[in-house]
């Protein structure tokens, strides 16, 4: 069976990684438009850099979590295909093979004049300095506000040959992600994991499991092995 699995902060959250939208998530201590766009960058790089300096050290001090290894368990008996909006390692750490990116990497960096460089970092401390092999400055391999989700298309093709599409940790608010399911096949079955409540669904037919990821994936995943 194809099953198409698409995961958000909530996912994370387990880990011990903070999530943006919380009343203690990152975004009560930075605004956005100071240290997540094109702009910020270029008015206060090494502002943006520490940031991210400080998530990516966040994110290597975490592990995957029981939600994150009942997926490993699922893809040994179907073809799963993990979409996640995070931008942690913890699904690749878990042992999941096809984990598709939308909002980029954070244990990558990228060129600022070539956008197809990527490198991997062999640090957690990106700094002022540090260069792509073009020699220009590189930046976090994150998609930040008001740039274009470059694997969103892609994530609409692979939306598109579901069987089974379980959706895990995000509140389907954030665009363009949010639209995925729009193009998931109406004959295939639909599960949304979150403890939240969830109001931007326009599909009546999605189930919602209100556990937190760690005890609704599990459960779920059991009844497909």
């Amino acid at each position: 069976m194809k099953i198409v699995v698409f995961t958000g902060a909530g996912i994370s959250a387990e880990s011990g990684i903070n999530t943006f939208r919380d009343s203690d998530g990152l975004w009560e201590k930075y605004r956005i438009e100071d240290v997540a766009t094109p702009e910020a960058f270029r008015r206060n790089p090494e502002l943006v850099l520490d940031f991210y300096n400080q998530r990516r050290k966040q994110v290597l001090q975490a592990n995957p979590n029981a939600a994150h290894t009942a997926l490993v368990e699922l893809q040994k008996k179907h073809n799963v295909q993990i979409i996640t909006q995070n931008v942690d390692d913890l699904h690749e750490r878990a042992g999941s093979k096809n984990v598709l990116h939308l909002h980029g990497e954070l244990l990558k960096a990228r060129s600022t004049i070539d956008p197809a460089l990527v490198v991997k970092l062999n640090s957690t401390e990106l700094k002022l300095g540090d260069l792509c092999p073009k020699g220009a400055q590189l930046r976090p391999h994150i998609v930040w506000f008001g740039e274009l989700v470059p694997m969103m298309e892609t994530a609409n093709r692979i939306a598109a040959t579901a069987e089974l599409f379980i959706v895990i940790g995000t509140s389907l608010n954030v665009y363009p992600a949010a639209n995925l399911l729009d193009y998931v096949p109406y004959d295939c079955p639909i599960y949304l994991i979150d403890h939240n409540p969830v109001t931007a669904v326009n599909r009546s037919e999605i189930k919602h499991i209100k556990q937190k990821a760690g005890i609704g994936v599990p459960a779920l995943v059991n009844k497909y092995l």
